[in-house]
């Protein structure tokens, strides 16, 4: 028998559960929940005819219209689900609303001796539940920097030492600047950036600091939920900082094996803010190899918005981490101390 469940009773049994879309390609590719799989009752086409059908006739002549196209489907419903190889053969099920195209699929999964359990609501209810997480304050600390200080490598090994990490620019794919994107699988859309976000959020716990990089509200093409955001604006910043020479060093050991056309279209993409004359002398140091003058040219102009955007901050939460060596354990370890001191935490 179908069971409905909430969706703090679904997300539960997704940890061990295949979770079954079977909302349209077009919506699934969109956003959906993460670790979900799409097998749409609807190609796009089909989700398209039936929604002109149900506004032209009327609900029962979009039924009738959908039976006509799902009817042949069946079958390959079923083995689709089952190649999922579900523990016990218990699966889980949702679309948009949770309504005729989840219950439909859930009870063909029912009548084929699987058992198929709905969410209430459906994706839209998911949504609803991460953005109202989303606006949960927590004890957030920014690792600020400018580019090229190692902040993702900073966070990581802030994780591997015990603390909570949410890595905003690997969610996004993508490095925040000009060149964020280059080696970078494609961006997720802002609402599966959300999604993803949500999937990290709700295993924190919440009595508990978290650490996250400085960013503008973008990171490349995903935009940061403005509630988060706003929080993290008034969060206190570890602006680690780190000396020009190594950060261009750390930049150099990052992209100089890169494409040099993808580095030379970077370049360009930024040529307003560098200026013509830097951005041609930049261009002609790649020509040459030289990605030490490179980097030295495009620092002065990334570490000048930077420092713009702290000097917008509450200059009372802004810690600055002085660091000369490019070892991040070491600074992910004196970032733990400092921390626990600004937040009264006992040394383990």
């Amino acid at each position: 028998m179908v069971r409905q469940l909430t969706i703090d009773e679904f997300l539960g049994k997704a940890q061990s559960l295949p979770v079954i879309d079977v909302r349209s390609p077009g919506e699934f590719a969109h956003a959906h929940i993460p670790g979900a799989v799409n097998i749409p009752l609807f190609d796009n086409d089909e989700r398209a005819l039936v929604g002109t059908r149900y506004k032209q006739a009327g609900k029962d002549a979009a039924v009738l219209l959908g039976l006509d196209l799902v009817g042949p489907k069946l079958a390959g419903f079923v083995k689709e689900t089952k190649k999922l190889k579900p523990p016990a053969g218990e699966v889980l099920v949702h679309c948009w609303r949770g309504g005729m195209r989840s219950g439909s699929f859930a009870w063909l999964l029912d009548t084929a001796g699987l058992t198929a359990s709905t969410l209430v609501g459906g994706y839209k209810t998911y949504r609803n539940a991460v953005l109202d997480a989303l606006t949960e304050p927590r004890q957030l600390i920014i690792l600020g920097g400018k580019t090229g200080s190692g902040k993702t490598d900073i966070l990581k090994e802030l994780a591997r030492q015990g603390e909570q990490v949410v890595d905003l620019e690997g969610l996004a794919h993508h490095k925040g600047s000009s060149y964020g994107a280059i080696g970078q699988p494609p961006q997720p859309s802002s609402e599966q950036f959300e999604n993803l976000i949500y999937q990290q959020w709700r295993t924190l716990d919440p009595a508990r600091r978290i650490w996250l990089e400085d960013e503008s509200r973008n990171v490349g093409t995903c935009f940061i939920p403005l509630p988060l955001w706003l929080q993290m604006r008034k969060a206190p910043v570890a602006f680690v900082d780190v000396p020009k020479p190594v950060r261009v060093q750390r930049l150099v050991q990052e992209y100089a094996g890169i494409d040099h056309n993808l580095l030379v279209e970077a370049t360009e993409r930024i040529r307003k803010r560098l200026g013509s004359q830097t951005t041609q002398q930049a261009l002609d140091a790649l020509a040459q190899g030289d990605y030490v003058h490179v980097a030295d040219l495009t620092l002065a102009y990334y570490d000048k918005a930077y420092l713009h955007g702290l000097s917008q901050r509450d200059q009372t939460l802004v810690y600055p981490q002085v660091v000369t060596t490019d070892c991040p354990a070491d600074t992910a370890g004196r970032l733990i101390a400092w921390a626990n001191e600004l937040h009264d935490v006992p040394a383990r």
